[in-house]
């Protein structure tokens, strides 16, 4: 298992920003924690959202920052808003949407980490095909 060599820190509006799918705040990246997690802040229009995917290699906790999510984790729907949080575990299909009038912000929680690098890419190579970039990184899209 890995271990953190020292704090990983991110005071208010660090981090390395990262336009694909949405706006991607990587608070803290996996080389920070010597690959045990990553954090990111998501920011999302109403209406935006993932696609329903199935993770093969991490959990993810999301802390609502503001606005209305819609979770949707095997058979459960559920929505959350400001200060909920929910884990959706790896190996269950999911997916998440902002829904209401405003935008929305959560704070996403990748264990282990690693994923972040999937927005990096998919930023820098805007026309590759995302189902296949996504299997790279231990992601399967699924048919809705």
């Amino acid at each position: 298992m890995s271990q953190f060599i020292k704090a990983a820190v991110s005071k208010p509006g660090e981090g390395e920003l990262i336009k694909a799918f949405g706006s991607n705040l990587v608070r803290i990246g996996s080389p920070s924690t010597n690959g045990a997690l990553s954090i990111l802040e998501v920011t999302l229009l109403p209406g935006d959202g993932t696609p329903l995917h199935v993770h093969e290699r991490e959990d993810e906790t999301f802390r609502v920052l503001e606005g209305r999510m819609a979770f949707w984790c095997g058979e459960e729907h559920f929505e959350l808003q400001e200060n909920g949080v929910a884990v959706l575990p790896r190996g269950i299909p999911h997916r998440i949407e902002c829904i209401g009038q405003s935008p929305c912000t959560v704070m996403v929680i990748l264990t282990p980490g690693g994923f972040e690098a999937f927005f990096a890419a998919a930023a820098k190579d805007p026309a590759s095909d995302p189902a296949e970039l996504a299997a790279s990184y231990g992601v399967r899209f699924l048919p809705v």
